[in-house]
């Protein structure tokens, strides 16, 4: 069995950034490092949407940004700036394009095309076994995501943000290109929170997305309808042709998923928990993540103690437990938000940036009972 210092398993971004960041670190030149990845990462398999002040190190694979959203639901029609913010798309082929050569090229890295069935520990190593091979590791960085371990507990409930999306040409100019419809949520609801979410790339061409907070899963052709439903009632009269889909889904949970994590088996990404619970966006926390956890293994901390509360983790408990019991009620507390406060203050709460403050105004935009409700249930 070949032996390595570091092991990462899966080359989304979690795996890609870390792979990148011990690469290009001279600190980790003497380290060996292997990445597992089943996939050829050859295809546009994804987007990553984020906001940031300003310049940004991804700036250089931006696909798109926008400096204006679009919000829309019950009794509200927005446009406006999220200043100082902007809005950032990059698509998954151009960031695997960059980054898998790159780290590819590093010495001390191998990359291996094989899928990982078991990463076991084993007293001072972990054994990982893909479909061919079995390696040994000082330490691995698993983005495997459980499924199971979700399932079997009942103390913090598990919504899906879930999504099915069209990247669609149009044949004359319908989109407003410096605009990005954030949430649409004058759709059907059905019980549910659902919102339409749209990235124009031209005024002829743009990423159309069906977008659900909810506990179970659509089929796919339910998805489907309803974009088309969406383009037909926003756009009338206009002929489009589909270039790419794209589908996904990610858990939004406050489940502590850092509870699995030992000093030789530490989850990265979506199974570490570094998805933001109430809104599920990933790449931006990730590559935050990625830069702290690095600058914790140089200081020869134990990776089990790698991890930090903080007060947004009960909000975002806060907001799941009322989805979770009353889904309905999501486009409700949105569309009050985008009412009643600066876009820019959301997005900087989104983003776990705000102080006590300017949290207590966000949180006293929405109707308060279901809050009151879901923290009275949390402290009892």
């Amino acid at each position: 069995m070949t032996k390595f210092d570091y092991i990462i398993v899966g080359a989304g971004a979690a795996g890609l950034l870390l792979a990148e960041a011990l690469g290009s670190d001279a600190f980790f030149a003497n380290k060996s490092i292997l990445v597992l990845e089943k996939e050829p990462k050859d295809l546009n398999d994804r987007t990553w949407c984020f906001w940031e002040k300003g310049e940004g190190q991804f700036d250089f694979l931006m696909h798109q940004s926008w400096d204006q959203i679009h919000v829309a639901g019950k009794g509200l029609e927005l446009q406006t700036s999220i200043a100082p913010y902007t809005y950032k798309m990059i698509r998954g082929i151009d960031f695997y394009q960059h980054f898998v050569p790159k780290v590819k090229a590093y010495p001390n890295i191998t990359w291996n095309q094989q899928g990982v069935v078991d990463i076991k520990k084993k007293e001072s190593q972990v054994i990982v076994t893909t479909e061919r091979s079995t390696y040994v590791g000082e330490c691995v960085f698993s983005s495997l995501y459980d499924k199971e371990v979700l399932a079997q507990q009942k103390r913090y409930p598990l919504l899906q943000q879930h999504f099915l999306g069209w990247t669609i040409k149009t044949n004359r100019s319908v989109f407003k290109l410096d605009i990005a419809t954030f949430m649409d949520f004058s759709i059907s609801q059905k019980g549910n929170t659902r919102f339409m979410y749209v990235l124009p790339f031209s005024e002829t061409e743009a990423l159309v997305e069906y977008t659900l907070f909810s506990e179970h899963l659509l089929e796919k052709d339910e998805y489907e309808v309803a974009i088309k439903n969406y383009i037909e009632e926003r756009f009338p009269n206009i002929n489009y042709t589909i270039q790419e889909k794209e589908f996904g889904t990610i858990p939004m949970t406050c489940y502590p998923f850092y509870h699995k994590n030992t000093n030789r088996i530490f989850h990265i990404g979506i199974a570490g928990g570094w998805a933001k619970p109430s809104t599920g966006f990933t790449f931006y926390h990730t590559s935050q993540q990625i830069v702290k956890l690095v600058e914790h293994l140089k200081m020869g901390k134990p990776l089990s103690q790698f991890h930090q509360k903080s007060r947004f983790g009960f909000y975002d408990m806060l907001l799941l437990d009322i989805l979770y019991k009353n889904n309905h009620l999501g486009a409700s507390i949105f569309t009050s938000l985008f009412k009643k406060r600066k876009p820019s203050l959301i997005l900087k709460f989104l983003g776990n940036e705000t102080n006590l403050w300017e949290e207590l105004q966000i949180v006293t935009a929405p109707k308060p009972m279901p809050f009151i409700k879901a923290l009275i249930n949390r402290i009892f």
